[in-house]
């Protein structure tokens, strides 16, 4: 397999395995440690760009970032031009390396303002919002979308061609409509078709859950890269593996060892920025992801979510994992994981 770099817009990475935006979930910390873990690039949970106009201390806090996590890109929403543009010039002097708008959101309450996956549905419309960002910045501008707002109306090369006309950096395509939401399977055929004929670069996105997976889809499909979301909470050293297979190298399954060292990272990257009850707050979803198909996770996921203490669970999570990872059944990683939600 190449070793060769994988080039994006001005960005050079090392490999086309990239860790998803995900609500909720790739907050700074998270990111971090997904660097640290070998993701060649992060993106920001989706954060409003009205929020940021009125100065939001929540929402503020959402663009929060390291050093550590470049190459970075803060992802905004919205449906106000003028709005996107001043969010994306805000964004370009925080630092961060490029703005990623959102068009593939689903949720309700983000498309019924008309952003998310709402905006897709207009790529005459969406084309002007798009040229007047790429204009109001200097640093590259993306997006992502889905292949359209549902089975009748799959768009996503309009999309892109408008993407293409405004100027935009790439496009990251997920394979599934705004109808589908986050059920059914991701239609990569679909995406790698995008791809055959656009000359932007293409992301794919969905139903990654193995860095076999992760490979096969560079390959097959001919994409720049790949966004792991799901894959990346029930594995988080999926990243590495897909590297080493990419360079045509074995990779080791994590060892407790492992795992101890993630946990230990992660708490402390957690509580350099959170307070300790948002950080135990977080702190319980990722244990509670990491932990999915091991021996006794049921029963570990009800603990994790009972114990008031923060060090009694950080102890509570090292004793799980010291004892199950040498229990675990591998199968586990290639079922299905989270389909109410991300990635």
């Amino acid at each position: 397999m190449s070793t060769s770099l994988v080039q994006l817009g001005p960005f050079q990475l090392k490999h086309p395995f990239i860790l998803a935006p995900m609500a909720g979930i790739t907050n700074s910390p998270f990111r971090r440690l997904m660097r640290r873990l070998s993701s060649s690039m992060v993106i920001s949970e989706l954060v409003s760009a009205t929020g940021i106009e009125y100065a939001g201390a929540k929402t503020l806090d959402l663009l929060r970032f390291h050093d550590e996590e470049r190459v970075l890109g803060l992802q905004i929403f919205g449906e106000d031009t003028e709005h996107l543009c001043r969010a994306a010039q805000y964004i370009e002097k925080l630092g961060a390396d490029f703005v990623d708008l959102n068009l593939g959101c689903p949720v309700p309450k983000v498309v019924k303002k008309g952003a998310g996956s709402a905006m897709c549905k207009d790529p005459v419309s969406l084309g002007k919002t798009l040229s007047a960002m790429v204009k109001a910045v200097r640093i590259p501008v993306t997006i992502k979308i889905r292949t359209g707002w549902d089975a009748q109306s799959r768009n996503a090369l309009e999309v892109v061609q408008a993407a293409t006309d405004a100027g935009v950096s790439w496009v990251a395509i997920h394979g599934r409509t705004r109808a589908q939401g986050y059920s059914g399977e991701a239609d990569w055929d679909f995406i790698g078709n995008i791809k055959a004929r656009s000359s932007l670069p293409i992301l794919g996105n969905g139903d990654i859950t193995t860095a076999e997976a992760a490979v096969h889809r560079v390959k097959t499909y001919g994409v720049d890269a790949v966004l792991i979301g799901r894959g990346a909470l029930r594995n988080p050293f999926i990243f590495q593996q897909a590297e080493a297979l990419w360079k045509g190298e074995s990779y080791d399954f994590p060892q407790s060892s492992d795992y101890i060292q993630l946990l230990h990272e992660q708490q402390k990257m957690l509580h350099e920025i959170y307070p300790a009850r948002t950080a135990m707050i977080h702190a319980r979803k990722f244990l509670a992801w990491y932990s999915a198909g091991f021996p006794g996770c049921h029963e570990f996921r009800s603990q994790v979510f009972s114990i008031p203490e923060p060090e009694d669970l950080w102890q509570e999570a090292t004793q799980f994992f010291e004892k199950r990872t040498r229990e675990r059944d591998l199968k586990f990683l290639s079922q299905p994981f989270l389909m109410g939600g991300h990635g």
